[in-house]
């Protein structure tokens, strides 16, 4: 058998069944490999191991709860998690314990999982890199003098290293699908609607923000989604669910693909050689398995979209109006700033142009079964790139 901690959470769920390892096993398995590695690489900011082992030990003696009866998982540290410790990596939140599961985190209890603990993240996920004052710096498994990205990047340092064999992340701006990129994983960041936000929040960051998986195979990922996906009750939002599982599809033929690939990036920073190498390697490896591929050339570098997105951004510091603005880091000082002189004209008019550019961009797949583009324009940055003395 293969190296335990590596093995897909869908093979480990088998396992479970077969009675061929425990969950035991497998908590214990990976709570030695967070006490060896965690510190080195700063991906979890709470370790509930008591818990998950006792969470383990009722799972062996217990009917299965559900598809992941039994296999451990962790779960981003701005999800909340009734019981543990949610810190958002903010200072006046250093010793919040929520009384709540969000809907995306009950799901995954409800499906079996075992909660190991949260995951690093940069103060309320606002920057593309995961490092905080309260938390600190978390650092890429494949060369800690890198960044993981952010802002799930504790979850995808943890699974990359082994720590978990599937990971819970959220994505607003790139937060899953960065990390992801950086450590050589499979994110996926879920249509509006498809994973509710509820009971805290309906829509946030005006539907941007949502939660998804983060995995070391397209089928976990899938598997995972799954798990997540539904609506609840005054969700805003509501995506149709799909025709079969997400899991399914993994594993099926999807026939001959219509695929544009693009170097065009949404705005003016140049794609690295080794970025634009691999896309267009991906692009004939897909040519090569007999999918139609062509070059193709989108007009979506709009340079008003970028103050429109800002617009909104900024406006997620309604989340913490009530925390004092000097107990908050420099960006997200600065943002609620900024937010607190933006006019609701300009809100408006931000959410009406970039919901224009959506239905532009999304004409894009009356050509196409799917658009291939970089997941980031640059490799990973090192470690600490993305704030300056002057910040910001």
């Amino acid at each position: 058998m293969p190296d335990i901690e590596f093995l897909p959470a869908i093979e480990q769920a088998r396992l479970i069944r077969e009675r061929a390892v425990s969950p035991v096993e497998l908590v214990t398995t990976y709570l030695e490999r967070i006490e060896l590695l965690g510190e080195r690489l700063n991906v979890f900011v709470t370790v509930i191991a008591d818990e998950a082992l006792a969470a383990a030990r009722q799972a062996e003696k217990s009917a299965a709860a559900g598809p992941f009866h039994g296999v451990p998982i962790a779960i981003k540290d701005l999800a909340e998690t009734k019981g543990i410790r949610t810190t958002f990596s903010c200072g006046p939140f250093a010793e919040y314990v929520p009384d709540i599961d969000n809907a995306a985190v009950r799901r995954i209890r409800e499906a079996g999982f075992i909660i190991l603990g949260k995951t690093n993240t940069p103060e309320f996920g606002t920057v593309p890199q995961t490092e905080s004052e309260l938390n600190g710096i978390c650092r890429n498994p494949w060369d800690t003098n890198f960044t993981p990205g952010g802002s799930s990047g504790g979850a995808a340092a943890a699974l990359a290293a082994g720590l978990i064999p599937v990971a819970h992340g959220s994505d607003g701006g790139g937060s899953i699908r960065i990390p992801a990129s950086c450590c050589g994983l499979f994110g996926i960041k879920p249509t509006r609607g498809r994973v509710s936000n509820a009971p805290r929040f309906g829509e946030v960051l005006a539907g941007f923000a949502t939660e998804g998986p983060i995995a070391r195979s397209v089928a976990d990922a899938a598997a995972l989604l799954d798990i997540m996906s539904g609506y609840e009750t005054g969700d805003p939002y509501w995506a149709p669910p799909p025709e079969r599982p997400l899991a399914e599809e993994a594993g099926a033929d999807p026939g001959t693909l219509r695929v544009g690939f693009t170097l065009v990036g949404g705005n003016d920073t140049p794609v690295d050689q080794d970025v634009a190498e691999a896309v267009r390697d991906t692009a004939g490896l897909l040519e090569s398995l007999g999918h139609k591929v062509e070059e193709m050339t989108p007009n979506w570098n709009e340079p008003e979209l970028t103050t429109h997105f800002i617009t909104i951004w900024q406006s997620g510091s309604s989340y913490y109006a009530g925390i004092d603005p000097a107990a908050l880091e420099p960006l997200n000082r600065t943002l609620a700033e900024t937010a607190a002189g933006t006019t609701m004209d300009a809100y408006v008019q931000a959410r009406i142009q970039i919901e224009a550019f959506c239905r532009r961009v999304l004409t894009l797949w009356d050509d196409y079964d799917v658009v291939l583009t970089p997941t980031v324009p640059q490799t990973p940055r090192p470690v600490g790139w993305i704030f300056e003395e002057e910040d910001p």
